[in-house]
């Protein structure tokens, strides 16, 4: 059986349990379950800490597993990432006190407080600047006020609590995160089952993203119409009843649907509808 490892709780849990629901993968019905048995897709899931699965995966005990790309650099596990899920996206920023630095190149000598000590720590060699940090878990905020540090990096996404601290962002972005699926550094990328996991996962990415449309227009129209859905290779074109009229099925981005619904109807079309994709292969 494929061995998959899930995030238990926190912002990655539910959102990577409904998209295995959609995957077509069983899912546990309790949160106290640790593991679950999928004897229909030979899928054995294990729901762990978030910040363990790296390490998890990285020993090969587990084949693959979805978590936080920070939480993959920042537990420097010899695992890879291999496919980004799109979801639990978040931006690493550095703050501090108005005027403390301005960029990455002005912390040298300054003390870093974060929970991500890894990200940070790499972030500062690569960058070749030669500071201190400090690990600290939950809200890290109060480290500048209580003297603990001068500078602050943490996940950053209006930028409120920041605010309301005092602090405020500077410099470029430390990383961007997101949820990803993982699998141990030199791992069989070919293996059967790992492959058909993927497609699956890039199913939902895709359903989750295009919205299948439907129209009628005049054939002295059919090209215009197709220029605004071009779908993924080909529109399927049929003839209708009416001579002079075809009907029109492509696949269009969800967040476009409606300007092209707009567009259509300027050049004749009529009849135009959107129908969510539940799931699909490409």
């Amino acid at each position: 059986m494929l061995r998959i490892a899930v995030p238990n709780k926190g912002s990655l849990s539910g959102p990577a349990a409904d998209m295995l629901h959609e995957a077509g993968y069983q899912q546990r019905r309790e949160a106290k379950e640790l593991r679950i048995v999928d004897p229909e897709n030979e899928v054995e899931f294990f729901y762990l800490r978030p910040r363990d699965i790296a390490i998890y995966v990285a020993t090969g005990r587990l084949d693959i597993g979805i978590t936080g790309r920070d939480l993959l650099v920042d537990s420097a596990a010899d695992a890879e990432e291999i496919l980004p899920l799109g979801f639990a996206r978040s931006t690493f920023r550095f703050a501090g006190k108005p005027g403390t630095a301005n960029g990455i190149e002005d912390l040298s000598g300054k003390t870093v407080a974060t929970s991500y000590e890894g990200i940070v720590a790499k972030h500062l060699a690569d960058s070749g600047v030669d500071a201190s940090v400090v690990h600290l878990d939950g809200a890290v905020e109060t480290a500048i006020e209580l003297g603990v540090a001068e500078v602050i990096a943490d996940v950053v996404e209006t930028g409120t609590s920041l605010r309301n601290a005092g602090l405020e962002v500077f410099g470029e972005p430390i990383m961007k995160s997101e949820a990803v699926v993982i699998r141990r550094t030199g791992a069989d990328g070919d293996e059967p089952k790992v492959q058909q996991f993927l497609r699956r996962l890039q199913g939902v990415l895709v359903a989750r993203t295009y919205v299948m449309m439907d129209y009628d227009c005049r054939v002295e129209q059919l090209e215009k119409a197709v220029a605004l859905t071009p779908g993924l290779e080909s529109p399927t074109v049929s003839p209708l009843h009416n001579e002079g009229w075809v009907a029109v099925r492509a696949m269009v981005p969800a967040k476009e649907a409606q300007r092209i619904m707009d567009d259509l109807y300027e050049i004749g079309a009529r009849a135009i509808l959107t129908t969510a994709i539940h799931a699909c292969r490409l």
